[in-house]
């Protein structure tokens, strides 16, 4: 255990050149009104999808493990919003349709690409269930030009075993069952139902109910799960699996089953396993610092696949092997992108973002130390590019929506970064469960997620939507300073790597201090402009400027840190500019406020987060009363309204 002293002080800025801290950007309104596509529907197709809401999907299928096609039946469930005759669904063109009922009536339907129109009749508030008996094989990369991958076959090259899975993710439900593919409209609840050879287990979301031996040598597996979901995380895998459970006991509800289906293979299991009941750890660190699990009433579990990582399928995820930080992203999205979900594309780090922080958040409570290098790797990748934005402009773009620079990394380190500007842990953990009962079972945007922060914290975030978020780039800092007499003198100049996009970075900054030869102290400033000057007074005692953002808390570059002999700040300049003296300091009662010339003067006592206390408006000399003050250190400013000038004094009570 390392130390060091924390001087948890925001100095406000002494001098400050000052950029518009808006730059380019106007409102982060502009963005919430986000389009919801799809990758095969127009937009008028996809206003006809959205006159009806889905309430139920019935998936009834027969699968194997060594091919992907598949036969059965699908169900959909659904209420007019409108009085509607027919209704728009989004199914892969190449499926043999044998028919279509709708409640239980035979139906004519017509077919163009991807457009399935089914005529309903139902007048507004009316329930309807399409019923649709198809069979055939899903596209793949190779077949299919926007990309495939709804459903795969594959053996593992590690382990051998061949597998059929399926992953919907962003647009390609409609592969492998009909389907409204709208982030906006979840499921209330589905159920899967896969008949497979009775070598093969079969994995899907929620409960198994029951296996049914259906003789032939094939038996069902019956899940059905009562939550709402969203159509891109219902799934299915089938293979030789066996199945291997642990059970976790996270705060806010009874023991939760984590079931695994692992591949049938006597060395996988005894490989994985150690890995597998980490899951629990995962499980019940997260509910303690999001809320509680969203599905324990149900299970959390994983089907093996061959992927290179895993998908988040509600309460089943699909993973191709098991380590701390793949288990636990995914696991973590069960709160980030499954009960709370992006409400489109572009906002993809309401999902991604806070699973891949979720990383961090558990390397820094279960293996502490190795969370520093996890954050610096993040750094380093968003660095290696100038630009880019983690909100996704191009959201029919896969590799823009799966950017794993942007999404992923960058994504992760500016929740990170507004971890430090709430800069308080217990507020922060508590607004992202506020969160998660505000949206439980819906969704959200980045903007949403961040108004919830604000509202927790009281901080004011615009700034970081509009830098962080919706802006690109990153700061690079130097650091010049110099000890004048009792106080030292520090200057922070900030360059952006995208100028013209984001030309200023307004987050508070860190610098590490010597203290006599130690480094001990680290404080924190605050930035308005490019260039800001500081005085931090009676600090004889600090001879070094050690490190710019020493715990890592923002991405950024480093452009050094000199001691300049000749900087003054603008002293010398000026010799005759009014100074500021305060007495008794420390003081358990009244204070002076002494400037060295009369003038009009404004004055802010601040406490040691930078909220004003209080505020008012002298001529030469006033005084404060801290008696009804708590311990501690404040931050007193004052402005001289005629020259613009701003003083900042340390308190202590």
């Amino acid at each position: 255990m390392k130390n060091n002293i924390l001087l948890s002080l925001l100095f406000l800025p002494f001098f400050h050149f000052a950029q518009d801290s808006k730059g380019s950007c106007s409102s982060v309104k502009k963005y919430t009104n986000s389009v919801q596509k799809s990758n095969t529907f127009t937009i008028a197709q996809i206003a006809q999808t959205e006159l009806y809401d889905v309430h139920y999907y019935f998936l009834d299928l027969n699968m194997t493990n060594t091919s992907t096609t598949l036969s059965g039946s699908a169900e959909i469930h659904a209420k007019a919003r409108t009085d509607l005759d027919t209704a728009l669904v989004e199914f892969f063109q190449t499926f043999v349709i044998s028919s279509i009922e709708v409640d239980g009536t035979p139906v004519t339907y017509s077919r163009q690409n991807s457009a399935l129109k089914v005529p309903v009749n139902k007048l507004q508030g009316e329930n309807f269930v399409i019923h649709v008996n198809y069979s055939g094989t899903p596209p793949n990369a190779t077949t299919n030009p926007l990309g495939g991958g709804g459903m795969t076959n594959a053996s593992s090259p590690s382990w051998g075993n061949q597998v059929t899975w399926s992953l919907s993710e962003p647009f390609a439900a409609y592969e492998w069952f009909p389907a409204k593919q709208s982030l906006k409209d979840k499921a209330d609840s589905c159920a899967v139902w896969i008949t497979v050879p009775t070598n093969c287990k079969a994995g899907s979301n929620g409960v198994l109910q029951q296996v049914v031996d259906l003789g032939n040598g094939t038996h069902r597996f019956e899940w059905k799960h009562k939550h709402p979901i969203d159509y891109y995380l219902i799934s299915v895998a089938v293979a030789k699996y066996v199945e291997y459970n642990v059970t976790a006991n996270p705060v806010g509800s009874g023991p939760v089953l984590i079931q695994n289906y692992i591949y049938d293979n006597p060395a996988t299991l005894p490989n994985f396993q150690n890995d597998i009941d980490e899951t629990v750890d995962f499980l019940e660190l997260y509910a303690d610092l999001f809320g509680p699990y969203p599905f324990a009433d149900e299970k959390y579990g994983h089907c093996m696949a061959p992927i290179s990582g895993g998908m988040e399928h509600q309460t089943m995820t699909t993973q191709g092997f098991f380590n701390p930080t793949l288990t636990c992203h995914e696991l973590a999205h069960q709160w980030f992108g499954d009960h709370v979900t992006c409400s489109s594309w572009a906002d993809i780090w309401v999902n991604e973002g806070f699973a891949s922080y979720a990383e961090y958040i558990m390397l820094e409570h279960l293996y502490p130390g190795d969370e520093l290098q996890d954050m610096l790797d993040r750094h380093d990748n968003i660095m290696t590019q100038t630009g880019g934005s983690v909100w996704v402009s191009d959201s029919l773009n896969d590799g823009s929506i799966f950017s794993g620079r942007l999404v992923y990394d960058k994504g992760a380190a500016i929740v990170h970064t507004m971890r430090f500007l709430v800069d308080n842990d217990p507020v922060f953990y508590a607004a992202l469960k506020t969160y998660q009962t505000n949206y439980a079972d819906s969704v959200a945007s980045g903007i949403e997620l961040v108004n919830v922060v604000e509202t927790e914290s009281g901080k004011d975030l615009t700034n970081f939507l509009e830098e962080w978020y919706f802006g690109e780039g990153y700061p690079t800092y130097s650091v010049r300073w110099n000890n004048v007499g009792s106080d030292l003198l520090v200057e922070i100049n900030q360059t952006t790597s995208k100028p013209t996009v984001t030309p200023l970075f307004t987050n508070d900054l860190e610098l590490l201090f010597d203290r006599s030869g130690v480094a001990d102290t680290t404080i924190r400033f605050q930035i308005t402009g490019a260039q800001n000057q500081f005085i931090i007074p009676n600090a004889s005692n600090y001879v070094n400027i050690t490190k710019i953002d020493p715990n890592n808390w923002i991405c950024n570059k480093s452009n050094g840190i000199v001691k300049d002999v000749n900087f003054t700040a603008g002293l010398e300049d000026n010799p005759n500019k009014p100074r500021i003296s305060v007495y008794p300091n420390p003081s358990n009662g009244p204070v002076t406020v002494q400037m060295g010339e009369s003038g009009d003067y404004s004055l802010v006592l601040a406490d040691s987060k930078g909220s004003a206390i209080t505020a008012y408006d002298f001529n030469s000399w006033t005084t404060l009363d801290l008696k009804n003050q708590a311990q501690g250190t404040y931050i007193l400013q004052v402005i001289s309204k005629a020259a613009g000038e701003k003083f900042s004094k340390l308190i202590k009570r």
